[in-house]
């Protein structure tokens, strides 16, 4: 399997783990025996329980590896799990309803939020401190400040185009 956390050294005792199809949605998963497992460079070599050969193993390629969670990361104070944010309902600071979050893509410089289920249709948001204001995890919502031309439907004052610039130039 290949490694995405920071701390692989949190698989050297797994007994467990849970295979599935989606990574934020522990109902697309099976739970299997850990018998063997170790590295090599920057993957894991796991055995697991019932499968006996190399096509049975196949069978598994794609999947996501997910552990029970007690045996994750703890989190520091402000952090939440990615899982905990799927599902949650996104307010802006003016209390209007974008969306539940759907899903969360995992660009590299941030992630972004996938928001369905709001008038605006599918809304994306991007994970930065600039735009979520907070995260309530006890009433599931999430608030933002949208940046201008975030939000589909929203007009864009034009006007701006006809100012001279500092200099009295034409542009």
């Amino acid at each position: 399997m290949q490694i995405i956390t920071r701390l692989p050294e949190l698989f050297e005792d797994l007994d467990v783990v849970y295979l599935g199809s989606d990574k934020f949605d522990r109902r697309s998963a099976t739970r299997y025996k850990v018998t063997r497992l170790r590295q090599e460079r920057d993957v894991l070599l796991l055995a697991v329980d019932g499968m006996t050969d190399r096509n049975m193993a196949e069978s598994l390629r794609g999947k996501f590896v997910m552990i029970p969670l007690r045996d994750a990361l703890p989190l520091e104070e402000d952090e939440i799990y990615l899982f905990e944010i799927v599902g949650m309902s996104v307010y802006t600071d003016t209390d209007e309803y974008l969306g539940d979050v759907a899903e969360i893509m995992e660009t590299g410089a941030n992630d972004v939020y996938l928001l369905r289920g709001g008038n605006r249709g599918d809304v994306l948001i991007p994970d930065t401190d600039e735009v979520i204001q907070s995260i309530d995890r006890a009433n599931r919502k999430i608030i933002i400040t949208p940046l201008i031309g975030l939000l589909p439907g929203e007009v864009i004052d034009d006007d701006l185009e006809d100012e001279p610039d500092v200099d009295g130039d034409e542009a």
